[in-house]
């Protein structure tokens, strides 16, 4: 067991009893994103890469509401034509679902709440930050851009709003990779973070996926979503880890995330 492990799990000494609880500090910080040696301080980093998801998604979105690209076309009457075994479409409904608001909320809500029931303050902070600036930039972005919904074939799922960029597939994105991100600082191994980065990533896959197979959003939609969706959790990451770097610093070596591996 890791010392991370025994801190969120408040057992240690070698088996024989509880642990000493550490003063209330933010340990999620044992293999952060951000290079220590970068010559660049973390949140001035962190922000660059959140105003890049932020200019990225407006400009590609004029681009593809002004010239359309003909891939979207071919893909969405493709993905009908074909339609797929039977199931399929109740599937992509369920699945579609994980990638919505209120799923999204409720994830980020129990992650949350366990990370203040372990006092990582600034780790419980900067998911629900993140999360939910994340989903007000998304809104923002599909009211300047405005591009209509694809309307080649039915939908087979309600729709309230512009396509671009896809809501489904930024907030999973940016939900998701940072949940992974988060397990990845208390798990031991590279094999064991790389399952579940792989895990999130097929996820969101999925998800984005789905959404361009009920004909509710163009290809390029998904694509943007997924690119500004990622950018988003890997800019408020970078963001607060030299904060999380500090904190982690402050603790014993043994209570350090991942310190055995």
């Amino acid at each position: 067991m890791t010392g991370a492990s025994r801190h969120l799990s408040g057992q240690g000494n070698g088996g024989a009893g509880p642990a000493v609880r550490a003063p209330v500090k933010d340990i999620s910080a044992g293999r952060s994103l951000y290079p220590a040696t970068s010559p660049w301080p973390p949140i001035a980093c962190g922000i660059a890469v959140i105003l890049l998801a932020l200019v990225l998604a407006g400009v590609v979105g004029a681009i593809v509401d002004r010239y359309p690209f003909a891939i979207d076309r071919t893909i969405i009457e493709g993905l009908r034509q074909w339609a797929g075994p039977a199931g399929l479409r109740g599937a992509a409904v369920n699945l579609t679902s994980l990638g919505s608001v209120a799923v999204l909320t409720l994830v980020v809500v129990g992650v949350a709440g366990l990370l203040f029931v372990q006092r990582l303050w600034l780790t419980a902070l900067t998911t629900i930050l993140a999360c939910w600036s994340g989903g007000w930039a998304v809104t923002l972005v599909k009211s300047h851009v405005a591009r209509p919904r694809p309307d080649l074939v039915p939908h087979w799922v309600d729709v309230v709003n512009t396509s671009f960029p896809s809501g489904h597939a930024a907030g999973s994105a940016t939900v998701y990779l940072t949940m992974a991100a988060l397990a990845s600082e208390v798990v031991r191994g590279r094999a064991a973070r790389r399952y579940i980065l792989a895990v999130a990533v097929l996820l969101v896959g999925a998800i984005g996926v789905s959404r361009v197979y009920l004909g509710v959003h163009w290809p390029t939609d998904v694509l943007a979503g997924w690119c500004f969706g990622t950018l988003w959790a890997l800019g408020w990451w970078i963001a607060t880890a030299g904060a999380r770097r500090s904190l982690a610093r402050a603790l014993p070596e043994t209570e350090r995330p991942n310190a055995g591996g």
